[in-house]
């Protein structure tokens, strides 16, 4: 075990094999060709790897390397101690090639394993996991667009771990307006051009675990247009790197400052000064000019899902160790005898107010991890199926596209909320640093601002997805829910749940076409008002329909051929129960919710808008 104290980290893999399994049968994925390399057993075997990585290395050094965070000397960054043997580690096992094509020297696992790996390894140290996510990203960029010379100069270095990677599109004045962005480039030779600017809160942007670093820079060559459509993008390394792979000589890379912030202490955020002395150098990305944001955006649709899939990470252990906590604090009697002072104290799970916490935990954990496995699992048969049923590509594909803003904004705002719905299950011993909610708390907060803001998404949701092919993307997911309330509307134990779920369905589509009605009178301001509420609203009828799907499942399992719960083992009976009580609770706590917020948009209230500035 790496030096750094107590492993924290919580996890139930069998809720997560559940979900990958027995729910949404990602297995399917081996019997296509695009994944017929690899096999369950030996997914599942990386998965048992990583479990073992996370609670053996990086998990006990998540709360001492808060502590210590990072620091900046003679300009160069140090991490926390540990950070480099985990890195070293994390490379030694592959993790880092597991979702690498093959030809760009990778393994070409699925994206639905990926998830999970990625989740593992955010819940036991989201700061740590911060630097091999940006230098997949990186990696993935560069494997897709890059000439063959870029991808033979920086890959292999970057798959094994000696160079990592950054994006680097931020700046002081133009954080979310990307296109105000002000770093230049001026043409050298051929591909080969000076940059000069300023970029701030670039994560991993400078540390001492590897060699190198490489940086993604969006930067407007001179003469180009101005906006968004005027960037480009460029390699740019810490390090000249030669033709022969070598290093050479410091590229004029600067780290100016590195922050100090409320969460990921341990995860170095830059600011870089790119030619202070005139004397940085970058590649242009593929040759192409003025392509830089569409070539970034692989890079950030995939960082969306992942900050979301980072969410779901953080909720799960904040949510398991809270648990723990309810099965051993005793505290009080029970509700029936609260007027006898003598009464005998119950653990506090017994109370009526900290079960509710704790389902509300537990169901939006699970809904959510099973919404992102299941845009993860799009994603994987768009892949499997391109060129062979382009058709149902394009079905998947158009599925992933939709769901995206809505797991990177849900899930993140929501792992802030189920952080603190921990510590509150805590009380006062969850808010002090003896125990670990309130470090993932402070971690959670920056999910809903980093790879665009939650509001951006649901700007996106609302003027573009929603839209896209003609709308054909939401009937599609509109009536994948609308079969399983057809199907399953008088399901025994369930059958109010899912009646309720077609209201709420009927509901989002009102929602969605009050919408239009606003975008059709040209009230642009109210629709930017409420789109934040309808992106909740989807989530919400998004996850209710996932839980309850997963609930049939479960009930047929805890139910097998019959009534007789001896027919599954105690553990077994028991866990298939929890996942249809977390569907049950989920449509009746939080669903209802749903109503509410399509009400708030069809009413049309402008008083946010109309208030004059003095009036707040």
């Amino acid at each position: 075990m790496s030096a750094g104290g107590q492993n924290n980290y919580k996890l139930d893999l069998r809720a997560i094999k559940f979900t990958l399994y027995e729910h949404l049968n990602v297995q399917q994925v081996f019997e296509h060709e695009r994944f017929s390399h690899l096999s369950r057993e030996e997914c599942d075997a990386i998965l048992d790897q990583c479990v073992r990585y996370a609670t053996e290395v990086t998990g006990p050094l998540n709360s001492s390397a808060d502590r210590v965070g990072c620091r900046l000397e003679n300009g160069q960054t140090f991490t926390p101690p540990g950070f480099k043997e985990a890195w070293k580690t994390l490379f030694e096992l592959g993790f880092m090639a597991f979702p690498i094509a093959q030809d760009a020297g990778g393994f070409g696992g699925p994206m639905t394993i990926q998830s999970v790996l990625q989740e593992i390894r955010s819940g036991a140290n989201t700061a740590f996991s911060m630097y091999s996510g940006l230098t997949h990203g990186a990696s993935d960029v560069i494997a897709s667009f890059g000439t063959e010379k870029q991808k033979t100069r920086y890959l292999s270095a970057m798959i094994e771990g000696r160079f990592s990677g950054t994006m680097c599109l931020s700046e002081p004045h133009a954080g979310s307006d990307v296109g105000a962005s002000r770093t230049k480039a001026t043409r050298l030779d051929g591909n080969l051009f000076k940059i000069t600017g300023t970029k701030c809160w670039i994560s991993a942007g400078d540390h001492d675990m590897c060699e190198n670093v490489v940086h993604l820079v969006l930067a407007r060559i001179e003469g180009a247009p101005s906006g968004t459509k005027g960037l480009s993008l460029f390699i740019v390394p810490k390090v000249w790197v030669n033709d022969d792979g070598s290093l050479g000589e410091p590229n004029d890379v600067i780290t100016g400052a590195i922050e100090h912030k409320l969460g990921i202490r341990a995860s170095a955020t830059a600011v870089l000064n790119f030619g202070e002395n005139d004397g940085c150098r970058g590649y242009l990305l593929g040759g192409e000019e003025n392509v830089g944001i569409r070539q970034m955006f692989r890079l950030m649709n995939g960082a969306r899902i992942a900050v979301g899939v980072q969410g779901i990470g953080v909720a799960s252990t904040a949510y398991l160790n809270a648990l723990s906590y309810a099965q051993e604090r005793q505290q009080g009697s029970a509700a029936k005898n609260f007027k006898d002072p003598n009464a005998p104290r119950v653990k506090i799970i017994e109370h009526s107010d900290v079960r509710r916490m704790l389902l509300e935990m537990k169901s939006k954990v699970e809904g959510m991890r099973t919404l992102a496995l299941k845009l993860s699992l799009h994603y994987d048969l768009a892949e499997a199926l391109a060129g062979k049923d382009d058709a149902k590509a394009k079905y998947h594909l158009g599925q992933v596209d939709l769901l995206t803003p809505i797991v990177k904004a849900y899930c993140s705002d929501q792992a802030f909320r189920i952080t603190e719905l921990a510590i509150q299950t805590y009380g006062g011993a969850g808010y002090v640093e003896d125990h670990p909610v309130e470090q993932y708390c402070r971690d959670a907060k920056i999910f809903s601002i980093y790879e665009g803001t939650n509001h951006i998404q649901a700007l996106d949701l609302v003027s573009r997805k929603l839209t896209s092919h003609g709308g054909e993307n939401f009937k599609n997911f509109l009536q994948e829910i609308k079969t399983f309330v057809a199907d399953h509307s008088s399901q025994p134990g369930l059958g109010d749940e899912v009646r309720a779920l077609g209201e709420a369905t009927e509901a989002l589509e009102r929602g969605a076409a009050t919408l239009m009605d606003f975008f059709m009178s040209s009230k642009i301001d109210q629709v930017t008002l409420v789109a934040n509420l309808f992106l909740e609203t989807m989530a919400e009828v998004t996850i209710a329909h996932l839980l309850l799907d997963a609930a049939v499942i479960a009930k047929s399992k805890r139910d097998t051929d019959g009534d007789d719960p001896d027919e599954v083992s105690p553990e077994d009976f028991a866990f298939y129960a929890g996942k249809v009580s977390a569907a049950k609770f989920f449509v009746n706590f939080v669903m209802p919710g749903v109503h509410s917020k399509v009400g708030a948009i069809g009413a049309g209230d402008r008083s946010a808008i109309d208030i004059p500035d003095g009036g707040f």
